[in-house]
């Protein structure tokens, strides 16, 4: 069981993990040890997360979410198998918090009077410098 803050926590049951061989520096030990973590959280299926959270929660895992509503996240960042499962439970559970977050709504605003002359006069004293590199005239 997870727990992502007081409101929330995340079952057993919409979790599974699998463990593969990791690549990368360990020795003898890379050959051997199945360290490298594969956390499924069946995120589609979960009760504890709303529609508008699994949305973001989707937008943010971007190519981890599979097509079955899955959330795959793959860590062989240590040599430990435990510390690797701790890191892959913590990555998980910092998803779901950024995804508890609501974006504020951008509220549209016009640029200031100040601001549009600001421009205008900049966009005039440009002209004028490149009005002034043509040809003089032999007059």
């Amino acid at each position: 069981m997870i727990r992502i803050n007081d409101d929330i926590t995340i079952q057993d049951w919409e979790l599974s993990e699998s463990f593969t061989r990791a690549s990368g520096p360990g020795g003898q030990n890379v050959n051997k040890v199945a360290t490298a973590v594969e956390l499924r959280f069946e995120a589609a299926r979960s009760p504890a997360l709303s529609d508008a959270v699994k949305r973001r929660l989707k937008r943010i895992a971007g190519r981890k979410w599979t097509q079955d509503g899955a959330l795959l996240l793959r860590v062989e960042d240590t040599r430990s198998q435990a510390r690797n499962r701790e890191i892959a439970e913590e990555r998980l559970a910092e998803m779901i918090r950024e995804a508890l977050v609501a974006p504020k709504r951008r509220v549209p605003t016009k640029p200031t009077l100040g601001s549009k002359r600001r421009r205008l006069e900049g966009k005039k004293a440009r002209g004028e410098v490149k009005a002034l590199r043509g040809k003089v005239d032999p007059e």
